[in-house]
């Protein structure tokens, strides 16, 4: 194995086969890692969104499923239910509705975090046996040259440069996909607040109307 070159393909091509079926496999998770970010961005977006045109009074856009639970549960009446009572059943349905909801669209989440925290570990399995190699090839030469254990220790690094690559952005996208998730769910929890309160106080009779203002 000759190392002319530091680029990733020069790398790949020069290592052994151990080294290159852990490179391949961390190179098809760095790519699944930025279609789950990308996926992730976009969910982010358009709930986002969705949630401030609705509460500015149009188009509810994907938020449509939470919308319809709340119109489906506003649509019953309950015996002896008060106004207030009816606009926390409806908020609490279609909090329902919008936790199966986000929890859809963060589906990707779980993903990056497997792979930030795997990617480092099958990156040091090919360090680990590049070392070996490296030792491997000194037994078999019987020389300790530079030369020798230079193969190996270059498969070495190489392998933790791949897995570096793929956990650093999985890693990081977790954490920042994550709390954006966080912060658009703040705000769907808003929508459906004003949205809980517009319903009942839309189908409720004047005076239940004053009641709920």
């Amino acid at each position: 194995m000759e190392y002319t070159s530091l680029s990733p393909v020069a790398m790949f091509v020069n290592a052994g086969p151990v080294a290159k079926a852990v490179m391949i496999v961390l190179v098809a998770a760095s790519i699944y890692t930025w279609v789950l970010i990308l996926l992730g961005v976009y969910s982010v977006v358009k709930i986002g969104k969705a949630a401030r045109e609705a509460r500015a009074g149009g188009e509810v856009g994907v938020l449509g499923p939470i919308a319809a639970a709340g119109r489906e549960v506003a649509a019953h009446e309950l015996p002896g239910e008060t106004i207030g009572e009816k606009r926390e059943r409806v908020a609490e349905f279609m909090s329902r509705a919008a936790r199966e909801f986000l929890t859809t669209e963060e589906g990707g989440l779980p993903n990056l975090a497997i792979i930030s925290s795997t990617a480092p570990f099958i990156g040091l399995f090919g360090t680990v046996w590049g070392i070996m190699t490296s030792f491997a090839s000194i037994a078999q030469s019987q020389d300790t040259s530079l030369a020798v254990v230079a193969p190996g220790i270059a498969e070495a690094l190489a392998a933790t440069a791949y897995g570096l690559a793929a956990a650093i952005p999985a890693a990081v996208a977790y954490n920042r996909i994550g709390a954006s998730f966080a912060r658009v769910g703040l705000q769907v929890a808003h929508y459906i607040e004003d949205e809980a309160f517009r319903l009942v106080a839309g189908a409720a009779p004047a005076s239940q109307k004053r009641e709920a203002a």
